[in-house]
């Protein structure tokens, strides 16, 4: 089994800055792709951002130049740098790891105007 933990969500006002981290721990392929999705209420969970065990990334263009995901193999941890924040990137920020589609319980980010 696959088990992912979230942290570093919390309140920031805008034009702040959170660091979301997620740690995954089992049984995890050596070839993967970890990201963060985020839901808002009443929306539909979309992609923020993702990056694969080689480095490559993927961002949505609402957070390009904004947020920065990286990871540490050695500890199976991807983070989420996120500069700049503004009210719109409120929501629930979920962690998830391909193959097997394994997602974390989620950590709330809430940026106040």
């Amino acid at each position: 089994q696959v088990q992912l933990v979230e942290s570093g969500g919390g309140l920031v006002q805008a034009g702040g800055s959170l660091r979301l981290s997620c740690a995954a721990s089992g049984n995890i392929f050596r070839l993967n792709r970890m990201g963060w999705f985020r839901q808002a209420p009443g929306e539909q969970r979309e992609l923020a951002a993702t990056i694969t065990s080689v480095g490559s990334t993927n961002y949505a263009d609402s957070v390009k130049g904004r947020f920065t995901i990286s990871r540490d193999n050695d500890k199976n941890t991807v983070y989420l740098q996120m500069n700049n924040l503004k009210p719109e990137d409120t929501a629930v920020y979920y962690c998830n790891l391909l193959p097997g589609d394994y997602w974390g319980q989620g950590t709330q980010v809430t940026v106040s105007s």
